[in-house]
């Protein structure tokens, strides 16, 4: 987990020397991803004796009870976690890849009837963002939600208005929504990396978010574990720690193969960014460095040239 020390430094480009210093004007990020094997790919999983379900679109997980602390992560709507503490208005809880936040406790629903989704209805958001409607009809009214790609829902598949383009689903707080079929999957299918990389490519241009790990802003470590989870892996945030993790190997960079792992810092000991090889001397990252958001860069272009300290590559 990322020191207070170095989320001020990112933020502020203090106390950082010259080489970390650059780093910070790139916009990179000092998230890490750990390694968990899973059966379940596509969305984020339920967190282990779980008791909360998040209610938002995208859940904000602060350091601290507070609003004035940075973001750590984030969790999506639909996604099981546990609790840990109460303070006030504000719940710190641990989702399934073990980090933990604070968020605000209007934000969760208590499980208190059983787990969200019901068992055998699950359905993912599959597009960029999804529209959930108070009837099935776009037109009528205004969205009662949107919400992003890997979200949770709970389908209702006996509901009488269901039909070939619309589908009826229970929200987590017991009210019904209509959604569009083209806008979900039941699919839990592990991805190869070859369709992990065209995937990648869904999502060019979305904003740089630090601490985001949705379609509706990624920071650099948020993005590679979600690409990472379609092959059946779960990663957690902090890119130092994934570069030491057993679940990888380490690559020369001569030997780098589409799917592999990019850390980027000052030294081999001070990772702050991370990104996944394309092939062709080309990687898939997200960054705030030239224009904020997902984007496909040259390793042999500045500052990626002499920033790069380290590739990894999943173990099968």
């Amino acid at each position: 987990m990322r020191s207070t020390e170095n989320r001020y430094a990112v933020w502020t480009g203090s106390h950082v020397s010259g080489g970390l210093r650059a780093l910070v004007l790139y916009g990179m990020c000092a998230m890490a991803l750990v390694f968990t094997q899973t059966n379940t790919a596509s969305a984020q999983l339920p967190a282990s004796h779980a008791d909360y379900v998040v209610a938002e679109p995208v859940l904000d997980m602060f350091a601290t009870p507070s609003a004035d602390s940075d973001v750590s992560s984030q969790a999506l709507y639909g996604t099981a976690v546990a609790r840990l503490e109460q303070k006030g208005e504000w719940t710190q809880i641990r989702t399934a890849d073990d980090y933990t936040g604070w968020v605000r406790s209007s934000g969760l629903y208590a499980l208190t009837a059983g787990p969200y989704p019901a068992p055998g209805k699950r359905v993912k958001v599959a597009a960029l963002s999804l529209n959930a409607y108070r009837e099935p009809d776009v037109t009528k009214h205004a969205p009662l939600l949107r919400l992003p790609w890997e979200a949770i829902l709970e389908a209702v598949p006996d509901a009488a208005g269901n039909t070939e383009r619309w589908l009826q689903v229970k929200l987590v707080d017991g009210r019904t929504a209509w959604v569009q079929r083209g806008d979900i999957t039941t699919a839990t299918d592990l991805l190869s990396i070859d369709q992990m990389l065209a995937l990648s490519h869904r999502f060019l241009g979305i904003t740089y978010t630090w601490g985001g790990v949705s379609s509706f802003g990624f920071d650099c470590s948020g993005f590679t574990q979600m690409l990472i989870r379609q092959r059946g892996i779960e990663m957690p945030r902090d890119a130092d720690v994934q570069a030491k993790w057993s679940g990888v190997t380490a690559v020369e960079r001569k030997d780098l193969k589409p799917g592999d792992l990019l850390f980027f810092g000052s030294k081999p000991d001070k990772i702050t960014h991370t990104g996944m090889y394309l092939g062709n001397g080309e990687f898939i990252h997200d960054t705030t460095h030239g224009r904020p958001g997902v984007q496909v860069s040259k390793l042999a272009d500045e500052p990626w040239n002499h920033l790069f300290v380290a590739a990894r590559r999943v173990k099968e």
